[in-house]
């Protein structure tokens, strides 16, 4: 929330520099994130008057200004604005002056001068030229009673600060001026200054029908009708000037009243044009399949879980503290208006502007909590306004009250108080400070019974007053104290490896580690995890995030759009996080959440060149083995198997289960064609997900003799009918041999005869839909150097299991 200093100090002026304020608010809690001052310096610019605007003789876009800068004598000005003329009043650079840098950073001094042969004595500014504005259409006009000769930067309060606060979801009654400068009086001690709201005289009896039928929906509904406002009226400059202070645009003078008024005192109001109204309205939830066109031009559709207002023929014109509808918006037409100000529900609230990807001001508050006491205050501050800026005269205010929070009593008890905040604590500390809030308060032995007031939704349970008394003791008044309790460190068993060093190892294989969102979209899941229920949230934080995630995935593949929406020539990125799945067996504990695991996987995605650019070779794009080898790196020294499978997201001929010890332990593979389509690659990116566990998971490595023989090597090629695969191969020769003798077996050649152009196969030993696999076996034995006979006999038996098993015959 922006607003500048000196609306803050006209509620509540302590004696503090701007500096000193900005940090009591931030120690209070109230953390003011930037502070800056509402103009660049500069000097020697006063309040000038045109008396006379004539054309400059030698230039057509040019005229010549006679001004009074309250010296006595007029100054011959050259100006080139368009709304240079006699009468108004404009700030003017004397000679001498010194404006803010330009573009080049260096300050703009004023000199004399002439344009076009005529003397210059000074220059007129334009809002841009002062830094006040991005407005470079002209000359700033200022007030018509702005003294001549004054300072303009007096004129204008353009040594005031604006101050920028980032507040927290709980301090809903921070969100005004008002509102701030009540926490800063409590904070300091200085007065606070509430201007009295004196009601607007009736002069009307007629009123709109208004039923409120979903209490649930809209707690106090007050509104009134004006008639006769003049809407082409100018909103005045203070109120312009004020609110884009607080980085509001001037829009016309009822919007502006509206919006002026809700950062003055923190409620959200909506004016509707009476005229355009057929019957009265109605307070209600919205029904299935029923639209809006929004003030912001969108149309949107709303069910019955979106409160709105209808008329009396059931057309939907504003969605329920959100926005108005442009049906019934008002223009420069408006003659006669309905202004109306609610208590909505927060609950009703929540998360209904990011369900149509926007927010507003009024939802901002709403789904926080607004104070339900003020509606017909806040109206009457609204309606004199409106005619003390537009005229008109204003009709008696309907004030429906249907249901209100109800003000449940907290307890807060001293003694603990004490010790939640670590430092000695007495009753009349703890009292004092409440008060200073102006909570209604009840005193016991050793506790304080406080009734939070209708503007406070956050105080509910003991540890809310804990953090009130906290906060106005002071944070800095805290006492260091080291910790009691004894400190053990949690020693890693040697079989598990750190997180980081997985991170590490990623890193050097070349990856680079993202963070993504828990949550992502629920086509994700149910296209590309396979996830036909997926986790739902109930409030989140877009309307595309609206599941948790079961699998990494669809994170690495936005990663990868992002990166490729950039011009990237190669990427590679993983991700260590934590994904979530339905599982029944799950109790909720101080970690775990019932029906819901969560376990931690790591996934990492390869797409482009397998290598950086080189200038001795053609690059090779990166494949399936690329990042199988990967994995293997990944995994070492465990060695891992795979075997084909079938994944949503991944191509279904490219696509391996990993496997430890025969467990699977996730995927590696191709993207889908599909998905490759639809995310609009260029080629295929190539994936991998694994158990986290499985991954940080390391056998204790133990001492293995050097062997004392030499090894014997035999090379063997069976042929083999196509469907064979490598797997099974090697599964059947290490299950054949004697695993005293057989250390190591290696395929290092397949072999397929080539098919000449009638489909034959060309003569070298092998039919059609077979294949040789070369193989060499390495032998040896701890006992004594293996004589030829010992070999020859491990071969024969290997040959023998392999022509059993798989049909295999040496290639002759």
């Amino acid at each position: 929330m922006q607003f500048p200093e000196s609306w803050l100090r006209e509620f509540c002026n302590p004696p503090l520099s701007s500096a000193e304020l900005a940090e009591t608010l931030t120690m209070g809690g109230l953390e003011v994130e930037e502070r800056r001052p509402v103009a660049p310096p500069f000097t020697k610019v006063v309040v000038g008057e045109i008396k006379e605007a004539g054309p400059h003789p030698n230039a057509d876009r040019l005229r010549v200004c006679q001004v009074d800068a309250g010296q006595g004598s007029l100054l011959n000005i050259v100006c080139g604005a368009p709304n240079a003329r006699a009468g108004i009043k404009v700030p003017l650079a004397l000679v001498g002056a010194e404006l803010p840098p330009g573009d080049d950073g260096q300050p703009f001094l004023i000199k004399l001068g002439k344009l076009r042969g005529v003397e210059s004595q000074g220059m007129l500014c334009s809002a841009r030229e002062l830094k006040l504005s991005e407005d470079h259409g002209g000359l700033l006009e200022l007030p018509a009673d702005a003294a001549v000769g004054a300072d303009v930067r007096e004129v204008l309060k353009l040594d005031d600060s604006l101050l920028t606060l980032k507040l927290t979801p709980n301090l809903a009654h921070g969100l005004s001026v008002y509102g701030i400068a009540r926490e800063l009086a409590a904070l300091t001690g200085a007065p606070l200054k509430t201007p009295a709201i004196a009601p607007v005289a009736v002069a009307l009896k007629d009123k709109l029908p208004v039923q409120v039928a979903a209490p649930d929906l809209c707690g106090r509904f007050s509104g009134r009708i004006v008639r006769g406002v003049d809407t082409k009226a100018a909103t005045p400059a203070w109120m312009v000037d004020q609110l884009a202070r607080c980085g509001q645009r001037s829009v016309s003078p009822l919007v502006d009243i509206s919006n002026y008024v809700m950062f003055e005192y923190g409620q959200p109001s909506h004016i509707f044009d009476l005229d355009k109204i057929h019957g009265g309205l109605t307070v209600r939830w919205g029904k299935p399949g029923e639209q809006l066109k929004l003030l912001n031009g969108n149309t949107v559709t709303v069910d019955e879980k979106v409160g709105v207002i209808a008329d009396e023929r059931g057309q939907v014109e504003s969605l329920a503290g959100i926005m108005g509808g442009d049906a019934t918006a008002v223009s420069d037409d408006t003659r006669n208006i309905y202004v109306e100000a609610a208590f909505w529900w927060p609950e009703s609230i929540q998360g209904r502007s990011r369900r149509f990807n926007f927010n507003t001001d009024a939802g901002h508050r709403f789904e926080r909590g607004v104070d339900p006491s003020r509606t017909v205050q806040i109206i009457e501050r609204i309606t004199q306004l409106i005619v003390d800026i537009c005229g008109g005269q204003a009709g008696a205010i309907d004030d429906q009250r249907l249901r209100l929070p109800e003000a449940k009593p907290v307890t807060l008890r001293v003694a603990r108080a004490a010790r939640v905040i670590g430092m000695p604590l007495t009753q009349a500390q703890c009292g004092d400070a409440l008060r200073r809030l102006g909570l209604p308060m009840e005193e016991g032995e050793g506790t304080l019974v406080v009734t939070p007031p209708p503007h406070r939704f956050d105080l509910q349970i003991e540890e809310d007053l804990i953090e009130e008394v906290a906060r106005l003791v002071g944070y800095n008044n805290l006492p260091t104290m080291a910790p009691l309790a004894p400190i053990t460190a949690r020693v890693r068993p040697e079989v598990q490896r750190s997180r980081f060093a997985v991170r590490h190892r990623l890193a050097a294989l070349g990856y680079q580690e993202t963070i993504n969102f828990s949550f992502v979209e629920a086509h994700w899941e149910q296209e590309l995890a396979g996830n036909a229920n997926p986790i739902k949230l109930l409030n989140p934080i877009a309307s595309q995030m609206s599941v948790m995630r079961s699998s990494l995935i669809g994170s690495l593949l936005q990663a990868l759009k992002f990166n490729l929406d950039r011009r990237a020539p190669r990427v590679r990125v993983f991700e260590l996080g934590r994904v979530f799945l339905r599982d029944d067996t799950v109790v909720t504990t101080d970690s775990t959440v019932k029906g819901i695991h969560q376990p931690m996987r790591v996934a990492g995605l390869a797409w482009g060149d397998a290598e950086a650019a080189r200038w001795d070779g053609k690059a090779q794009r990166v494949d399936f083995y690329d990042i199988k080898g990967d994995v293997e790196a990944l995994l070492a020294p465990l060695v891992p198997s795979f075997e084909a499978t079938e994944h949503p997201a991944l191509h279904p001929g490219r696509a391996a289960r990993v496997l430890l010890d025969g467990r699977a332990i996730g995927v590696v593979g191709e993207l889908h064609p599909r998905w490759r389509q639809t995310w609009e690659f260029a080629q295929a990116p190539v994936l991998f997900e694994l158990e986290l566990d499985a991954v940080t998971a390391r056998p204790l490595p133990e001492a293995q003799p050097v062997p004392k023989h030499q090894a014997v090597e035999r090379d063997i090629a069976v042929v083999v009918a196509e469907a064979i695969t490598h797997d099974a191969l090697m599964r059947t020769i290490r299950a054949a041999a004697d695993p005293s003798l057989l250390r190591d077996a290696v395929l290092f050649d397949i072999y397929r005869p080539p098919v000449a152009s009638d489909g034959t196969v060309a003569p070298g030993g092998l039919a059609q839909g077979e294949k040789s696999m070369a193989v060499r076996l390495s032998f040896n034995s701890d006992s004594a150097t293996l004589t030829d006979e010992q070999v020859e006999a491990a071969v024969a038996t290997i040959l023998e299991q392999l022509s059993a098993r798989l049909g295999a015959h040496l290639r002759v």
